[in-house]
Protein backbone atom coordinates (compact mmCIF):
# COMPACT_ATOMS: atom_id res chain seq x y z
CA UNK A 1 0.00 0.00 0.00
CA UNK A 2 1.61 3.11 -1.13
CA UNK A 3 2.42 5.66 1.98
CA UNK A 4 4.18 9.03 1.95
CA UNK A 5 7.64 8.89 2.48
CA UNK A 6 8.76 12.21 2.03
CA UNK A 7 9.52 14.41 5.82
CA UNK A 8 11.20 17.54 5.94
CA UNK A 9 12.80 19.98 8.83
CA UNK A 10 9.99 22.16 9.09
CA UNK A 11 7.33 19.15 10.09
CA UNK A 12 9.80 17.51 12.27
CA UNK A 13 10.15 20.69 14.15
CA UNK A 14 5.78 21.02 14.29
CA UNK A 15 5.81 17.83 15.59
CA UNK A 16 8.22 18.79 18.56
CA UNK A 17 7.24 21.97 19.18
CA UNK A 18 3.82 21.19 19.59
CA UNK A 19 3.93 18.18 21.44
CA UNK A 20 2.38 15.72 19.15
CA UNK A 21 0.37 17.81 17.12
CA UNK A 22 -1.20 15.61 14.59
CA UNK A 23 1.43 12.52 14.88
CA UNK A 24 1.08 8.88 16.51
CA UNK A 25 -0.17 10.03 19.81
CA UNK A 26 2.09 7.95 21.80
CA UNK A 27 4.79 9.61 23.58
CA UNK A 28 7.84 8.10 25.16
CA UNK A 29 10.44 11.17 25.27
CA UNK A 30 10.77 12.11 28.82
CA UNK A 31 9.65 8.96 29.91
CA UNK A 32 5.66 10.29 29.93
CA UNK A 33 3.48 6.91 29.72
CA UNK A 34 0.17 7.72 28.20
CA UNK A 35 -1.43 6.98 24.83
CA UNK A 36 -4.48 9.31 23.52
CA UNK A 37 -6.98 8.54 21.08
CA UNK A 38 -7.71 11.24 18.76
CA UNK A 39 -4.84 13.83 19.16
CA UNK A 40 -7.51 16.03 17.30
CA UNK A 41 -10.39 16.90 16.89
CA UNK A 42 -12.57 18.68 14.08
CA UNK A 43 -15.79 19.47 14.50
CA UNK A 44 -18.87 21.72 13.88
CA UNK A 45 -21.35 23.06 15.95
CA UNK A 46 -24.18 26.16 16.48
CA UNK A 47 -23.93 29.28 18.50
CA UNK A 48 -26.35 28.24 22.07
CA UNK A 49 -25.70 24.68 21.14
CA UNK A 50 -23.86 22.08 23.22
CA UNK A 51 -21.20 19.82 21.47
CA UNK A 52 -20.03 16.76 24.00
CA UNK A 53 -16.92 15.11 22.94
CA UNK A 54 -14.67 12.31 23.99
CA UNK A 55 -11.03 11.04 24.12
CA UNK A 56 -9.35 7.68 25.22
CA UNK A 57 -6.15 8.12 27.86
CA UNK A 58 -4.29 5.09 28.59
CA UNK A 59 -1.95 4.81 31.05
CA UNK A 60 0.90 2.29 29.44
CA UNK A 61 3.23 2.71 32.61
CA UNK A 62 4.01 -0.21 34.82
CA UNK A 63 2.79 1.26 37.88
CA UNK A 64 0.08 4.16 39.04
CA UNK A 65 0.41 7.48 36.52
CA UNK A 66 -1.31 10.47 38.33
CA UNK A 67 -2.38 12.93 35.07
CA UNK A 68 -3.46 16.85 35.30
CA UNK A 69 -5.86 18.07 32.60
CA UNK A 70 -6.29 21.60 31.66
CA UNK A 71 -7.00 23.35 28.51
CA UNK A 72 -4.64 26.29 26.97
CA UNK A 73 -4.72 28.42 24.28
CA UNK A 74 -2.03 27.97 21.28
CA UNK A 75 -0.41 29.80 18.65
CA UNK A 76 1.26 28.54 14.86
CA UNK A 77 4.20 30.42 14.37
CA UNK A 78 5.45 31.14 11.27
CA UNK A 79 8.27 28.57 11.29
CA UNK A 80 5.55 25.75 11.83
CA UNK A 81 6.03 25.86 15.47
CA UNK A 82 3.46 25.77 18.12
CA UNK A 83 3.38 27.82 21.23
CA UNK A 84 0.96 27.06 24.16
CA UNK A 85 -0.40 29.57 26.77
CA UNK A 86 -2.13 29.06 29.89
CA UNK A 87 -3.02 32.83 29.73
CA UNK A 88 -6.39 33.44 28.09
CA UNK A 89 -5.76 34.95 24.59
CA UNK A 90 -7.89 37.89 23.28
CA UNK A 91 -10.12 36.21 21.41
CA UNK A 92 -9.87 32.92 23.33
CA UNK A 93 -13.39 30.80 23.63
CA UNK A 94 -11.80 28.64 26.37
CA UNK A 95 -14.43 30.13 28.50
CA UNK A 96 -16.40 28.03 26.56
CA UNK A 97 -15.36 24.36 27.33
CA UNK A 98 -15.64 22.05 29.89
CA UNK A 99 -13.46 18.80 30.86
CA UNK A 100 -15.06 16.79 33.12
CA UNK A 101 -11.90 16.87 36.07
CA UNK A 102 -8.54 18.29 36.41
CA UNK A 103 -6.65 15.15 38.26
CA UNK A 104 -6.75 11.50 37.05
CA UNK A 105 -4.56 8.49 38.50
CA UNK A 106 -4.62 5.55 36.41
CA UNK A 107 -3.72 1.96 37.07
CA UNK A 108 -1.25 -0.03 34.43
CA UNK A 109 -2.88 -0.60 31.21
CA UNK A 110 -6.11 1.09 32.42
CA UNK A 111 -8.28 3.02 29.91
CA UNK A 112 -9.97 6.41 31.12
CA UNK A 113 -12.72 8.08 28.08
CA UNK A 114 -12.46 11.84 29.20
CA UNK A 115 -15.34 13.94 28.19
CA UNK A 116 -15.43 17.52 27.55
CA UNK A 117 -17.80 19.86 26.18
CA UNK A 118 -17.95 23.33 24.26
CA UNK A 119 -20.79 25.86 24.52
CA UNK A 120 -20.88 28.82 22.33
CA UNK A 121 -23.16 31.98 23.55
CA UNK A 122 -26.12 32.39 21.62
CA UNK A 123 -25.40 34.88 18.95
CA UNK A 124 -21.71 33.99 18.13
CA UNK A 125 -20.79 35.07 14.93
CA UNK A 126 -19.49 32.39 12.61
CA UNK A 127 -15.67 31.36 13.83
CA UNK A 128 -13.30 28.90 14.64
CA UNK A 129 -12.89 28.10 17.93
CA UNK A 130 -9.67 26.42 18.76
CA UNK A 131 -8.36 25.17 22.00
CA UNK A 132 -5.78 22.26 23.54
CA UNK A 133 -6.66 20.28 25.93
CA UNK A 134 -3.65 19.52 27.87
CA UNK A 135 -2.36 15.92 29.26
CA UNK A 136 0.55 16.19 31.87
CA UNK A 137 1.72 13.96 34.16
CA UNK A 138 2.25 14.24 37.50
CA UNK A 139 4.40 12.29 39.82
CA UNK A 140 7.32 10.54 38.10
CA UNK A 141 9.27 9.83 41.25
CA UNK A 142 5.79 6.93 42.04
CA UNK A 143 6.01 5.05 38.86
CA UNK A 144 8.90 3.26 36.94
CA UNK A 145 9.08 5.49 34.12
CA UNK A 146 9.37 9.39 34.70
CA UNK A 147 6.21 10.39 33.99
CA UNK A 148 7.03 13.94 33.30
CA UNK A 149 5.93 15.19 29.82
CA UNK A 150 2.67 16.16 28.48
CA UNK A 151 0.38 15.86 25.10
CA UNK A 152 -2.12 18.62 23.59
CA UNK A 153 -4.77 17.61 21.89
CA UNK A 154 -5.70 19.75 19.64
CA UNK A 155 -9.16 20.79 18.89
CA UNK A 156 -10.97 22.62 16.10
CA UNK A 157 -14.03 24.08 16.51
CA UNK A 158 -16.08 25.58 13.65
CA UNK A 159 -19.15 27.58 14.89
CA UNK A 160 -22.03 28.77 12.96
CA UNK A 161 -20.92 27.37 9.57
CA UNK A 162 -17.42 28.70 9.58
CA UNK A 163 -14.99 27.39 6.72
CA UNK A 164 -11.72 27.74 4.99
CA UNK A 165 -11.49 29.65 1.85
CA UNK A 166 -7.68 28.16 0.44
CA UNK A 167 -6.53 29.86 -2.56
CA UNK A 168 -2.97 29.16 -4.40
CA UNK A 169 -0.72 32.45 -3.93
CA UNK A 170 2.41 31.24 -4.95
CA UNK A 171 4.82 28.48 -5.92
CA UNK A 172 8.30 28.25 -5.44
CA UNK A 173 11.42 25.87 -4.86
CA UNK A 174 12.90 26.45 -1.31
CA UNK A 175 16.00 24.67 0.22
CA UNK A 176 15.43 22.09 2.94
CA UNK A 177 18.00 20.25 4.74
CA UNK A 178 20.21 21.17 1.93
CA UNK A 179 17.46 20.02 -1.08
CA UNK A 180 15.12 21.58 -3.12
CA UNK A 181 11.82 20.93 -2.41
CA UNK A 182 8.64 22.14 -4.17
CA UNK A 183 6.64 24.62 -2.21
CA UNK A 184 3.20 26.11 -2.27
CA UNK A 185 1.95 28.57 -0.63
CA UNK A 186 -1.13 28.76 0.12
CA UNK A 187 -3.65 31.64 1.15
CA UNK A 188 -6.74 31.16 3.80
CA UNK A 189 -9.64 34.06 3.13
CA UNK A 190 -11.98 32.01 5.15
CA UNK A 191 -13.00 32.19 8.92
CA UNK A 192 -11.55 28.06 9.29
CA UNK A 193 -8.38 26.23 8.54
CA UNK A 194 -8.03 24.42 6.16
CA UNK A 195 -6.05 21.28 4.89
CA UNK A 196 -4.62 20.56 1.51
CA UNK A 197 -5.61 16.98 0.51
CA UNK A 198 -4.98 14.89 -2.20
CA UNK A 199 -2.49 13.50 -5.39
CA UNK A 200 -1.09 15.02 -8.13
CA UNK A 201 1.16 13.95 -10.96
CA UNK A 202 4.60 15.31 -12.02
CA UNK A 203 7.37 14.80 -14.10
CA UNK A 204 10.85 15.54 -13.65
CA UNK A 205 14.04 16.90 -15.27
CA UNK A 206 14.69 13.11 -16.18
CA UNK A 207 11.47 12.50 -17.60
CA UNK A 208 10.58 10.36 -14.32
CA UNK A 209 6.84 10.45 -13.63
CA UNK A 210 5.82 10.71 -9.89
CA UNK A 211 2.90 11.14 -7.67
CA UNK A 212 3.41 13.69 -5.67
CA UNK A 213 0.97 14.76 -1.92
CA UNK A 214 0.86 17.69 -0.25
CA UNK A 215 2.35 18.23 3.44
CA UNK A 216 -0.79 17.70 6.20
CA UNK A 217 -0.15 21.33 7.29
CA UNK A 218 -3.43 23.66 8.87
CA UNK A 219 -3.66 26.77 7.61
CA UNK A 220 -5.30 28.91 9.83
CA UNK A 221 -7.88 31.80 8.46
CA UNK A 222 -6.77 35.15 7.47
CA UNK A 223 -3.03 33.35 7.11
CA UNK A 224 -0.85 32.65 3.89
CA UNK A 225 1.33 28.96 4.70
CA UNK A 226 4.29 27.15 3.07
CA UNK A 227 3.28 23.56 1.88
CA UNK A 228 5.89 21.12 0.56
CA UNK A 229 5.11 18.44 -1.77
CA UNK A 230 6.33 15.55 -1.24
CA UNK A 231 6.53 11.95 -3.55
CA UNK A 232 4.74 9.08 -2.23
CA UNK A 233 6.32 5.82 -2.84
CA UNK A 234 5.84 1.94 -2.26
CA UNK A 235 6.36 0.49 1.05
CA UNK A 236 10.03 -0.24 1.54
CA UNK A 237 11.35 1.65 -1.47
CA UNK A 238 13.48 4.73 -1.55
CA UNK A 239 12.09 8.43 -1.67
CA UNK A 240 13.28 9.03 -5.37
CA UNK A 241 15.99 11.92 -5.29
CA UNK A 242 13.85 14.48 -7.78
CA UNK A 243 15.55 16.43 -10.27
CA UNK A 244 14.20 19.74 -11.03
CA UNK A 245 12.80 21.55 -13.03
CA UNK A 246 9.63 19.74 -11.82
CA UNK A 247 6.33 20.03 -13.54
CA UNK A 248 3.25 19.08 -11.64
CA UNK A 249 -0.55 19.09 -12.72
CA UNK A 250 -3.62 17.60 -11.28
CA UNK A 251 -6.31 19.48 -8.67
CA UNK A 252 -5.86 19.22 -4.76
CA UNK A 253 -8.59 19.21 -2.51
CA UNK A 254 -9.76 21.02 0.31
CA UNK A 255 -12.67 20.10 2.10
CA UNK A 256 -15.48 19.42 -1.13
CA UNK A 257 -13.63 22.10 -2.85
CA UNK A 258 -10.63 21.31 -5.60
CA UNK A 259 -7.71 23.06 -6.22
CA UNK A 260 -6.22 23.00 -9.88
CA UNK A 261 -2.19 23.02 -9.93
CA UNK A 262 -0.70 23.25 -13.48
CA UNK A 263 3.16 24.82 -12.52
CA UNK A 264 6.86 24.47 -13.23
CA UNK A 265 9.22 24.30 -9.87
CA UNK A 266 12.67 25.25 -10.61
CA UNK A 267 15.56 26.08 -8.26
Amino acid sequence: MPFLMFRFQRLETLLLGCLLWAAAPFASAQGFAAYITPPRFDVKIAPGQSLRQVFEIQHVGQLKGGYRLYTNDWTYLPDNTVTFSDELAPDSCRPWVAIERRELTLEPGARYRFRFEITPPPGTPARECRFAIMVEGVDPAKSSVDVGGRIGVIVYAAIGGAEPALELAATRVAMVGGKPVAMLDIRNRGNAHGRLEGFVNATDAAGRRLEMTPTDMPILPGETRSVALGPVVDEGQPVPEIRFPLVVKGNLEWGKNRLPLDASFAP
